[in-house]
């Protein structure tokens, strides 16, 4: 065994077409010590013989599905983190797999490798969370007030980590102060607050804010995705549900509310909720109790209830599409999240911040980002808001050398080529016709491939030339008609970090 495979957590793999194991393979090896079987007996034998944090399984077995051997890899080796994959969405196989086997996440086909990566390294924190309780929970039986101490601390560390100066990150003059101060008077009333913003803004970040600055902090803090689960299993997961609800219901199960009794409940794209749901929830809401399915008793439950929409709400409830009466019992307060292209004098900070995250999560260090690099951020539209950012500086220190500065050459292609942020709106407009001959705007698109070429190539104009098919005197030329001679590499330094 490999010193690297030591260091690495286990994953198993389980899937009958090679292929597909092959290619899982592929991808996940540099992230895990992957483990592969081709049938359910080799895996069983696998896990006799190892030591895996999580069974990543393929639904359609050929000796018997996915949901039944993870049934029994939950019975002999129950804290084993067990997930699904499979092309197939049927949703009684999901509702058998949660309750059955405890899954953890079931995944469908075609599945994205990042977020396939991503969902791997969550599971393989949640199992090592499962251990740290453990010993937690052998410490409170032999010293109650040290395990007492240990439980406070992490509150306490976890209420710093979401305060509003220090856990929402930005620049001194941010449009995010005025969120930051919005939600800080907020925070200590109870009353529902609805976020609002695209997505990748932040807002489940704000709600954990609005959390952890009330009085309802050291109570739990639950999160549902409204737009993810089928209403009957929305319901189940919010509300619970009793043991014979529904076939796969082989025993009783707490729902989210339930479980938050005393915190906050967090309701992710709230907009995404059918109408038959939005009537049950405006229930729980008027009533502040719940009725866990196929139980004929309600519950009480104290919950502050936060919810979050990349829509517009109003728009939603005049088109018809979502209750007035439930959104104005959401709606005590509705809080707009700026997106990240309104707030680009952030990005520096941002970066700083996302870079040293990123240092610790892929154990890489480096000695900085060139400002080139940062001023080429800042001159990017970031549709997928302050999530893309993330990826991108993940993507940097991925194809970066350790202990070699991140230069602007690095950044994906689509970011070199976006127009400074003062040109952006006026480019929009020569590119999409409102304004501008065609000669304007050919000559737009070809100014922005030849400086996304030249930063490439550390602004070797011998090889930007070559590769875009010029002689070194027409690049010159051209550099020169569109004003790039007098742009050059900022000199390097380390991003500002909050």
């Amino acid at each position: 065994m490999s010193d690297r495979s030591l260091t690495l957590p286990t994953i198993l793999v389980i899937d009958d077409e090679v292929r597909s194991l092959e290619s899982l393979e592929r991808i996940l090896s540099d992230d895990f010590d992957v483990k592969t079987a081709a049938t359910i007996g080799a895996a069983t034998e696998v896990l006799e013989n190892e030591w895996a944090q999580v069974v990543l399984c393929d639904q359609r077995m050929p000796e018997q599905t996915g949901v039944e051997f993870l049934k029994t890899v939950r019975e002999r080796w129950p804290d084993v983190i067990r997930m699904i994959v499979s092309g197939y969405t049927d949703a009684h196989d999901i509702i058998d797999g949660i309750n059955e086997a405890g899954i953890y996440q079931y995944i469908t086909k075609p599945w994205h490798p990042d977020s396939l990566i991503l969902t791997l390294k969550n599971a393989v924190r949640l199992y090592e969370l499962q251990r740290e309780n453990e010993l937690l929970a052998v410490e409170m039986k032999m010293s109650p007030s040290v395990a007492k101490k240990v439980v406070v601390n992490r509150r306490e560390a976890l209420r710093r980590d979401y305060d509003f100066d220090d856990g929402i990150v930005r620049g001194p003059d941010s449009p995010m102060n005025k969120v930051c101060e919005t939600l800080r008077q907020v925070a200590p009333y109870d009353v529902p607050v609805v976020l609002t913003g695209a997505s990748g803004t932040g807002k489940e970040l704000a709600a954990r804010a609005l959390h952890y600055g009330s009085l309802r902090w050291n109570k739990p803090f639950v999160v549902e995705n409204c737009g993810a689960l089928p209403d009957q299993l929305l319901e189940s997961e919010l509300f619970g549900h009793k043991r014979g609800a529904f076939t796969g219901a082989v025993e009783d199960y707490v729902g989210l509310f339930e479980r938050a009794d005393g915190g906050t409940v967090f309701l992710d794209e709230i907009s995404e909720v059918s109408p038959a749901f939005q009537v049950k929830l405006l229930r729980v809401l008027q009533e502040g109790e719940i009725r866990p399915v196929g139980s004929a008793r309600t519950r009480k439950v104290d919950v502050r209830v936060i919810a979050a929409t990349n829509r517009d709400l109003e728009e939603e409830v005049r088109a018809g599409r979502f209750r007035a009466d439930l959104y104005y019992r959401l709606a005590g307060m509705v809080i707009r999240l700026p997106a990240l292209k309104d707030r680009r004098d952030d990005i520096p900070v941002l970066v700083g911040e996302l870079m040293q995250r990123a240092e610790a999560k892929l154990g890489k260090q480096v000695p900085g980002i060139s400002a080139e690099a940062v001023e080429c951020l800042k001159g990017y539209h970031w549709p997928g808001n302050v999530r893309e950012l993330q990826n991108e500086i993940q993507h940097l220190l991925v194809v970066g050398e350790e202990g070699r500065e991140l230069g602007a050459e690095l950044l994906s292609r689509h970011i070199l080529r976006a127009a400074p942020a003062e040109e952006e709106e006026a480019a929009e407009d020569v590119i999409a016709g409102l304004d501008g001959t065609l000669k304007d705007r050919i000559s737009l698109l070809e100014a922005r491939i030849i400086k996304e070429t030249l930063i490439r190539h550390r602004w070797n104009k011998s090889k930007a030339a070559r590769e875009l098919g010029l002689s070194r005197v027409g690049l010159r030329s051209k550099i020169e008609r569109y004003g790039l001679a007098n742009v050059k590499p900022l000199p390097a330094r380390r991003a500002a970090t909050s």
